[in-house]
């Protein structure tokens, strides 16, 4: 009778030491992350792996929440309230220096190319970005463009003291923009160029001045995460390979990245967001670093230079270090962050 049950015993343990997989979808990890903004092409990755079950796959229960922006999302995550956001590492930096306790890091790079932008009417007297010296320009406090403004001014030899910034919100702000009470607007390029479209103002009859064309060498958005988030390293590292898949499948297919937005917010333009995406995808993602070293990785020298230009631009009176702001220590291997053919 006794070996009987051993043998029972013996067989059901092979049973469940054959099935890992089935176990660990009984108890997914719970994880919290938040989009910075709101759903349109610049979540598409996340919401893409999200449909696919790709967070799933790697025993993860992942939701997915709108933001505000970066400044806001980065407050979330060090609150607790979430384990990681899509947000501007030049914010992430200012606040770690203020809050030194909250400690966060970017455990991934999502733009490679920094996608900071003034954008001027090609009709107007702003010709190059030197002419914007004394100008009027939309850019809300919290708005990246108008923070990191003074460094790409400098690099462009003009004083930007003298800029006027109207704080409006941006439907209105583009609205006055098209009718001319301003001689620009600071934006993401690819939010800028978009939102202007929709007021039937195309690209042809706007110059987009990128900081990263003018001497800006920052990254972009970062995963930022929180100290208690990356202790539970297992799970961080699931969530950023899964969310590399997500966006190597938008940059190998962007109609599916616009398709899985339209999925997640039915009032989407699935037409403007496929565009938005192409607009992502080939201004800050499909780059020489991002080809070489693949999706969400990073240069020492490049990391720096978003240290150096942040504490130059937010007039910072100290600056980390490298490892205070940037860990690759949960990035998937090379060929699970290579960019598809």
């Amino acid at each position: 009778m006794q070996r009987r049950s051993l043998l029972r015993a013996a067989g059901a343990a092979s049973l469940l030491s054959a099935t890992p997989f089935v176990r660990a979808q009984g108890s997914l990890q719970k994880f919290k992350f938040n989009l910075g903004w709101k759903v349109e092409a610049s979540g598409a990755g996340f919401l893409l792996a999200l449909q696919r079950g790709y967070y799933k796959d790697a025993g993860l229960d992942v939701t997915i929440d709108t933001g505000n922006g970066s400044a806001a999302a980065i407050g979330l995550v060090a609150s607790g309230a979430y384990e990681a956001a899509s947000a501007d590492l030049s914010t992430m930096i200012e606040f770690n220096l203020a809050n030194p306790q909250a400690a966060l890091k970017a455990v991934a790079m999502q733009y490679d190319l920094n996608p900071n932008a003034v954008i001027v009417r090609k009709d107007g007297p702003i010709k190059k970005p030197a002419d914007l010296a004394g100008k009027t320009i939309l850019g809300q406090p919290f708005n990246a463009s108008r923070k990191l403004f003074p460094v790409f001014a400098k690099a462009q030899g003009f004083d930007p003291s003298g800029v006027k910034w109207e704080n409006v919100a941006p439907d209105i702000g583009d609205t006055r923009f098209v009718k001319g009470d301003f001689d620009a607007v600071a934006y993401f390029f690819f939010t800028g160029l978009l939102n202007l479209k929709a007021r039937g103002v195309t690209a042809d009859q706007l110059t987009v001045f990128r900081f990263s064309d003018h001497g800006m060498k920052s990254y972009g958005n970062g995963l930022v995460a929180n100290a208690k988030s990356m202790e539970q390293a297992d799970t961080m590292k699931a969530f950023v390979k899964a969310s590399t898949r997500g966006w190597l499948d938008c940059i190998a297919d962007p109609k599916a990245g616009g398709a899985a937005v339209k999925t997640r917010e039915p009032l989407a333009n699935e037409t403007l967001e496929f565009e938005r995406l192409k607009l992502i995808v080939d201004g800050t993602m499909n780059t020489p670093d991002t080809r070489a070293n693949g999706w969400g990785a990073a240069t020492p020298a490049r990391l720096q230079a978003t240290i150096d230009e942040t504490v130059a631009a937010f007039g910072l009176k100290s600056a980390p270090t490298l490892a205070d702001f940037w860990t690759d220590k949960f990035l998937p291997a090379m060929a699970d962050r290579q960019l598809k053919a």
